[in-house]
This record gives structure tokens, C-alpha cells and sequence, in this order.
């Protein structure tokens, strides 16, 4: 058995994060930025831990190369937490776009199908998003992370809430 209430109440705590989150995108972005540099480099550390003290055997140059590459990262990304962001951004428009463009040739392909529109409308729009983002990339590129983070945060509260509900009602 399940309490329900811990889920309503964890629903409500993401929930009100998000509206935290929201309410001032950009220092959520900054803070997204400083923890993954923070995992970036605590990553980087083991990896280049694993490379010399032999726990990668045959793999070791490349374990000291991508362990090096994070580290340097997560120092980037916490020294420098603003041109993280901008980078991270880019990184997130860049996905935008593929995902959109696949989506659009996946569409294409299925054209015959009753799904053919579904998709298409899905990759129009996340390609229009992504160039949305870039043709305002200046305006967008410090706050678009933590904008992210307010709505995912706001969804999987009111999901949390409804799941928590859901055990109350249906308990077995």
C-alpha cells in the first residue's frame, strides 16, 4: 500500500517549484548550468581516476581524454555559469531542430498513414520553436532553461498531484 498523501505532497512541492522556477527563469538557468558543471566535473574526476588508476584497462587513453574533456567542462560551466547557459542553449536549440526535422521526415514517409498529420504538425512546430529561439537568440538564450525546467516542473507536479489522487481513489 501506497500513501497517497506523500505523492499529493511531493506534487505540490514540484508543482510550487516550478512557479519558483518560472518566476525567475534566468537565475533557474544559471542554477541548471552550476549543478550540471558541478556533474560534469565530479564525472570528469572518476573518469580520469578510472584512466590512471588502471580500472579502464584497454580503454585507458580514452578514459584520460573524455575524462579530461568533462572536467573541463564542469569548470567551465561553474566559473562561467552565464556563457554555460548561452552554450547549453544552443545545445537544447540544436536538439530542437533535429528532432523537428526527423519528425518532418518521418512524417513524409508516412504519408499514406492516418498518423501522417499528427506528426507533421509536431515536427512544424518544434522546428518553428527552434526557430524561434534562434531568430531571438539574444532576448531568449538566459532564461529558455529555466522557462524548461518552470513548465516540466509545473506538468510533473500536477501529474504527481493527480497519480496521488488516483491512489486515494483506487485503493486495493
Amino acid at each position: 500500500m501506497t500513501n497517497w498523501k506523500i505523492w499529493v505532497g511531493i506534487g505540490v512541492l514540484t508543482f510550487l517549484f516550478g512557479f519558483l522556477a518560472l518566476g525567475n527563469t534566468v537565475v533557474a538557468s544559471l542554477a541548471i548550468t552550476i549543478m550540471l558543471g558541478t556533474l560534469f566535473a565530479i564525472a570528469g574526476a572518476a573518469q580520469l581516476w578510472a584512466g590512471f588508476s588502471g580500472a579502464a584497462h584497454d580503454n585507458r587513453v580514452f578514459s584520460l581524454l573524455w575524462g579530461l574533456l568533462s572536467l573541463m567542462i564542469g569548470v567551465s560551466f561553474i566559473a562561467n555559469p552565464v556563457e554555460g547557459t548561452v552554450s547549453l542553449t544552443m545545445v537544447v536549440t540544436g536538439f530542437l531542430l533535429a528532432s523537428g526535422g526527423i519528425r518532418l521526415l518521418m512524417a513524409w514517409r508516412m504519408r499514406e498513414s492516418p498518423l501522417f498529420w499528427t506528426l507533421l504538425l509536431s515536427g512544424t512546430v518544434t522546428v518553428l520553436l527552434a526557430g524561434y529561439i534562434i531568430g531571438n537568440f539574444a532576448a531568449i538564450s538566459l532564461s529558455l532553461l529555466g522557462l524548461l525546467l518552470g513548465i516540466e516542473l509545473l506538468v510533473d507536479g500536477a501529474g504527481l498531484i493527480g497519480f496521488g489522487l488516483f491512489l486515494r481513489n483506487h485503493r486495493s
